[in-house]
């Protein structure tokens, strides 16, 4: 299984709707086993990230109120890239690893730009 990252709305009761992926956008934030190997990583957290470390206990929920210092969690994470992939690279190269973890933190990223124009929020699950 995979992460998905999606942005969501919520009506005037609270409910929240998912909107569609745009045509060309990425929804995959990475492997089932990032939510503890890589994003609920100590390296993760060691780094002050708060958000994307919840993964390992659940489904991440980033409210519109949130948007602006999720970005900011990822660019500290894209600051930190090879730290990352050095300390949670799986059996294959960091090269790989590295490259991977960048492309899901560019469609979370996405996401979140696109939630912050709208006034939306960010979901991983």
């Amino acid at each position: 299984m995979s992460l998905c990252v999606d942005v969501f709305v919520r009506d005037a009761n609270g409910l929240w709707e998912v909107l569609d992926v745009p045509e060309g956008a990425g929804d995959s934030a990475g492997f089932e086993s990032w939510r503890e190997e890589v994003w609920g990583s100590g390296t993760v957290r060691s780094l002050g990230a708060r958000f994307l470390p919840a993964l390992a206990g659940g489904d991440l929920y980033v409210e519109t109120h949130d948007v602006a210092d999720f970005l900011a969690e990822i660019a500290l994470l894209r600051a930190n890239l090879d730290l990352i992939a050095a300390t949670t690279v799986r059996p294959r190269s960091i090269e790989e690893h590295r490259g991977g973890i960048e492309r899901r933190l560019d469609n979370i990223e996405a996401a979140a730009l696109r939630a912050r124009d709208l006034g939306a929020g960010v979901l991983i699950w």
